[in-house]
């Protein structure tokens, strides 16, 4: 009597959940050999035939191409033992060229050729109930000598242990009936490495043991905790990269004296490159933007909500100017100067401190020329000002002394490509190099 048994969609790795079926590889009726590629699916990062972990007869699939399916689905059911003509009610789905084409995703298959596809009904109905035998399913099978239903585990999974030295048997899985997960495998590896690094136990001794050269314990609490909480938060979630390229300052230093020079309140530097920023996001929204990946979308922002980092003797601040896309050049300048004042006080508010969409960064104030900073989340993107400093450049065809400055960018990939980051900042160099244009708008 032959056994039904149910192959589900395995755990493809990297933290993916779902994949959509490409094309069948075998039709109701054919004969699959173990670990034999029997569907073809796509994932968020690549194609990949996945292997069937039992050989017998297909009875029955499940989904039609294009259907995506989570992790854990049923993808069809195999009749292993078949030999005598199935009921007529049998359920047969179409398609299947019986063919195998395309990359084998690392870990997954023996490498070995299909097994010829022949036609067989068998003589059952399908098994629901869990396996209580061990089935004959080579490497790809449970582990054996373990009690209780028969899980099958994943070939990545089985690769990923093999690789490490890891003995399957000796694992508890933490999937359904016990399955063993990737989790459980990469924890074991875990634990394993830690052992093995671990310095051996000092002899005992009747002499105190000797401390390292503690001289403080800094509780993280406060701004500094927040901080640490926010960072940490940052760079665990966001996956970020930097660009930067230098620029001739001198003619924005230029125009900066010359406005000055005129009369009325005075404009800063950090004003003059905010507002050259807020440009910028003008012509490059993706960076005044946001990810909820509860919701997998990238939500772009209308308003411009400006922070800028702020050293204070309580620690690093961000305090944020509110509609900075609609400030002048002395607007900026007087809110800039009210909220730097208000942190060196610590009168900032809580308003003041959240909401923003975009930081900029002048660490050019602590004598350094560049930096790749942590996005201040769940902002995408931060703008770093280094120290403008004499320099050999050449300007007009001649090597002469220029203000130059390096700019970076720091932004989250996953809301816009190098091209979006390159260009925005090239943006900005251009203002920055060549400012008459947009001082006029002032």
């Amino acid at each position: 009597m032959a056994q039904v048994l149910e192959f589900k969609l395995p755990d493809l790795g990297e933290g993916l959940t779902e994949a959509e079926i490409v094309r069948w590889l075998v039709a109701v009726g054919d004969v699959v050999a173990i670990d034999q590629p029997v569907v073809e699916v796509e994932t968020a990062k690549a194609m990949v035939e996945v292997p069937c972990p039992y050989g017998g007869v297909v009875t029955a699939r499940y989904g039609e191409e294009g259907t995506e399916l989570p992790v854990g689905a049923p993808l069809l059911t195999v009749a292993v033992g078949a030999s005598e003509p199935a009921p007529e009610s049998a359920p047969v789905a179409d398609g299947g060229s019986g063919e195998t084409s395309g990359n084998v995703l690392v870990g997954y298959g023996t490498g070995a050729p299909a097994a010829r596809r022949r036609r067989v009904r068998p003589a059952t109905a399908v098994v629901t109930a869990p396996v209580t035998a061990p089935v004959a399913v080579a490497e790809a099978e449970a582990v054996p000598d373990r009690a209780g239903p028969v899980p099958v585990i994943s070939p990545l999974v089985r690769r990923l242990a093999r690789q490490n030295g890891l003995d399957l048997r000796a694992l508890d899985g933490s999937g359904r009936d016990g399955l063993i997960l990737r989790c459980d495998v990469e924890l074991a590896i875990e634990r394993m490495e830690q052992a093995v690094q671990a310095p051996p136990a000092p002899a005992p001794t009747t002499a105190p043991a000797a401390t390292g050269a503690v001289t403080e314990r800094v509780p993280l609490r406060g701004v500094r905790g927040a901080v640490a909480d926010k960072l940490s938060r940052s760079r665990r979630e966001i996956p970020e990269a930097t660009c930067w390229v230098d620029a001739d300052a001198t003619e924005l230093m230029a125009a900066r004296t010359a406005a000055n020079a005129a009369g009325g309140p005075k404009i800063s530097l950090i004003a003059l490159l905010a507002r050259i920023c807020t440009a910028a996001l003008a012509r490059f929204p993706e960076l005044n933007s946001t990810v909820d990946m509860e919701a997998r979308e990238i939500v772009r922002l209308r308003d411009v909500h400006l922070g800028f980092a702020a050293q204070t003797e309580r620690g690093l601040v961000v305090p944020v100017v509110r509609d900075a896309q609609n400030r002048s050049a002395e607007s900026l300048s007087a809110e800039f100067a009210r909220l730097t004042e208000a942190g060196r006080t610590g009168t900032l508010t809580p308003g003041d401190l959240t909401g923003g969409t975009f930081t900029l960064n002048n660490y050019g104030v602590f004598g350094v020329d560049g930096s790749t900073p942590i996005i201040n989340h769940p902002e995408a993107a931060m703008l770093g000002i280094g120290r403008i400093v004499a320099k050999p450049w050449v300007h007009d065809g001649e090597l002469a002394i220029r203000q130059v400055v390096q700019l970076s960018l720091t932004f989250d990939h996953r809301v816009c490509d190098g091209g979006t980051a390159g260009g925005f900042l090239r943006y900005v160099a251009d203002c920055v190099e060549q400012p008459a244009v947009l001082l006029r708008t002032l």
